[in-house]
């Protein structure tokens, strides 16, 4: 699972750093740099292009160990049709960087989804940890069955029936800790909410 991890990461950070430095194939990293008084790093000279492909690679072979782990296959899907993109933009008659700036954007956006899908993976494994809390509005007593969410607490909810916004008790971390019938995840997990 670590290992999954850090394949994933090491794709992708190598990716922006290629970029960042290589503004002549990615005109605007090149700007940016220059905003903040760098000039035109070269970092990798004439390897770039070998470079970046390989981090390509070390990012779908990242998300390949993401997809056997949660068996989420949207991320994967991106992924994939990200690497295609760069190989498309580095081996084709196209000129620009157009395909390879989505497939570097595509790739980014597969390890985010990888992310929140290997946490909420996580918690239902974890068969201790419940998702669903009934919500009981103080003001108006109505009752309803949400989702919490698993990767930040919930500071404001809206009755449905009432229409007032709810906001946590002094001390509880979230509006489910308050008002639910099960506190959330993170108060489940390990008793402190480090959500907030």
């Amino acid at each position: 699972m670590k290992s999954r991890s850090i394949v994933e990461k090491i794709g992708l950070i190598g990716l922006l750093i290629t970029a960042i430095t290589s503004p002549c194939c990615f005109p605007l990293f090149g700007v940016i740099l220059s905003a903040f008084g760098f000039g035109s790093v070269e970092l990798f000279g004439n390897s770039t292009m070998y470079i970046f492909l390989g981090f390509s690679v070390i990012a779908l072979i990242g998300n390949i160990f993401s997809y056997l782990y949660h068996k989420k296959v949207l991320a994967l899907l991106i992924a994939l049709i990200s690497v295609v993109f760069v190989f498309y933009n580095y081996f084709s008659s196209y000129q620009g960087s157009d395909f390879t700036n989505l497939g570097m954007i595509g790739l980014m956006i597969a390890g985010i989804i990888n992310y929140y899908e290997t946490k909420i993976f996580n918690l239902m494994k974890n068969k201790s940890v419940i998702l669903q809390s009934t919500i009981t509005c103080p003001y108006c007593g109505h009752k309803k069955e949400e989702t919490m969410p698993t990767d930040a607490c919930q500071y404001f909810y809206e009755c449905e029936n009432c229409k007032k916004q709810l906001k946590p008790k002094q001390g509880d971390c979230c509006v489910y800790c308050s008002y639910g019938s099960v506190p959330c995840p993170p108060i489940q997990e390990g008793g402190k909410a480090d959500c907030c």
